[in-house]
């Protein structure tokens, strides 16, 4: 549906699940796709051999979205190789899951820094850039966690919670420069990041899901294509939550 031909777009946690999906859409629409991943060589040599066609438009980078020292760096990187960037999607985002009086402290910071913060330090580093081309379009990839919270899950939806308000704020700050940046809340997609639960919690999550189904991958992609065309250049500090009605 979209056109994105001579841009160049940012997925972090690019590699697989709902990020692959969503670098995979950018490819097919014509755009270059730099994706990140941090730690998973094997995911990311998946993707890439999936991706072979696309060989000359995609581009595999291993950084840590959670050290700004190697958010900087990889952005240097980006300054040399491409003449303009158009679009970044801050999908990046791990669990460690345990009830908070049992939490540790490297499992709350940990989420937090790769989640939260790893949006911040990627946005604050590409909206310079953006604005000396007045335009660019930021989709920050939260959670109905972020909305209603699940248990054992203080550190994940504290971190989806905060990337939302975070959203709000940096739209206000940069409209002005015809820059947008929203949040697309997907609820629970059918990808590795929920085939740890048990079989009896996946039960009980799809008794609250009114569709009665677990998304598509490709269902959370249309909606960040759509939040990063030019066609939604009238929509900024909100979200499309893509959850099947719960």
């Amino acid at each position: 549906m979209f056109d994105f031909s001579n841009q160049r777009v940012i997925v972090t946690g690019g590699t697989r699940g709902i990020g692959a999906g969503i670098a995979q859409a950018f490819l097919q629409a014509g755009a270059t796709v730099i994706a990140i991943y941090s730690s998973n060589d094997a995911a990311a040599g998946e993707f890439k051999k999936k991706n072979e066609q696309y060989a000359a438009s995609l581009d595999i980078q291993k950084y840590d979205v959670s050290s700004s020292q190697e958010v900087k760096n990889f952005f240097r990187y980006l300054d040399e190789k491409y003449p303009s960037l158009e679009v970044l999607v801050n999908n990046s985002g791990i669990r460690k899951d345990a009830v908070a009086a049992l939490m540790q402290d490297e499992e709350w910071a940990k989420v937090l820094d790769v989640n939260l913060t790893g949006t911040f330090y990627m946005s604050r580093e590409i909206i310079p850039r953006f604005m000396s081309g007045r335009f660019g379009r930021i989709i920050n990839i939260s959670s109905l966690g972020g909305d209603i919270g699940f248990q054992g899950q203080a550190n994940y939806a504290a971190s989806k919670a905060g990337q939302l308000a975070l959203t709000k704020s940096l739209s206000k700050e940069i409209a002005k420069k015809g820059i947008t940046v929203n949040c697309v809340s997907p609820g629970f997609i059918d990808t590795e990041l929920i085939s740890d639960l048990p079989e009896e919690q996946k039960k009980e999550y799809l008794k609250m899901i009114p569709l009665k189904r677990f998304g598509k991958v490709e269902e959370v992609a249309h909606a960040v294509l759509f939040l990063a065309s030019r066609e939604a250049s009238y929509i900024t500090g909100t979200t499309i939550t893509v959850a099947g009605g719960l």
